[in-house]
């Protein structure tokens, strides 16, 4: 079976806790904080890492955005005393680079207007607006997303993005890519006269994440 990359909203009440088994995952907070591991992580933060770990909400409680990669897919994603949890989007990885692999979490921003030319990427991976308003071209079809709004890009289908004209947009993503890409660019310009052209779009990576005993061949 092929592996499930998930985005997992949890809502954690004042002060809940939830324990989670080992993983390749990040956690983005939304609203709110928590603590992982003794690291005080708050809104607009993320933490990432692959070992069991118990995630603790601050005393004003905290909405996180879990992209976890796992070998099947998640039913019941908590079951922990004051935390719902519920399933975004849940996407089979069909396409998966060959050879040693790596997680990496990030932010996107776009200033009002901003496009993102006609693109792929080396790897598939989840997105989720987290403000702003965007519209995705891809398959043949345009999906406009509003703040909350999760898509999935399988990697190798073309991909255009056209951003809210009136205000910025930002989405956070998680993908799944070839180690060879650490610190490095996943994106790859179809038209030869895009790659020189200026970019709108400016991103900050949360994690680049080799992932342990996971290798395509």
């Amino acid at each position: 079976m092929n592996p499930i990359l998930h985005l997992i909203e949890d809502v954690f009440s004042d002060g809940a806790d939830m324990a989670l088994p080992p993983s390749p995952r990040m956690i983005f907070v939304t609203h709110g904080a928590v603590s992982i591991a003794g690291q005080s992580i708050g809104s607009g933060e993320a933490w990432h890492g692959e070992d069991a770990a118990t995630v603790v909400a601050g005393t004003a409680g905290a909405m996180c955005w879990r992209y976890e990669l796992s070998q099947s897919l998640i039913d019941h994603v908590s079951a922990a005393h004051g935390v719902a949890s519920r399933v975004k989007l849940a996407a089979p990885l069909e396409f998966l680079p060959e050879g040693e692999l790596l997680f990496r979490g990030d932010s996107v921003a776009f200033p009002p207007g901003g496009t993102a030319m006609l693109h792929r990427h080396q790897g598939p991976g989840i997105r989720c607006l987290i403000e702003g308003g965007i519209r995705i071209d891809t398959h043949g079809r345009s999906t406009s997303y509003g703040p909350g709004g999760a898509w999935f890009e399988s990697g190798p289908e073309p991909v255009f993005a056209q951003a809210a004209a009136d205000r910025p947009s930002r989405f956070i993503r998680a993908m799944i890519l070839p180690q060879s890409l650490l610190g490095k660019s996943s994106i790859q310009y179809v038209n030869e006269e895009d790659k020189a052209k200026p970019k709108s779009q400016s991103y900050k990576v949360f994690a680049d994440m080799p992932i342990t005993g996971l290798v395509r061949g």
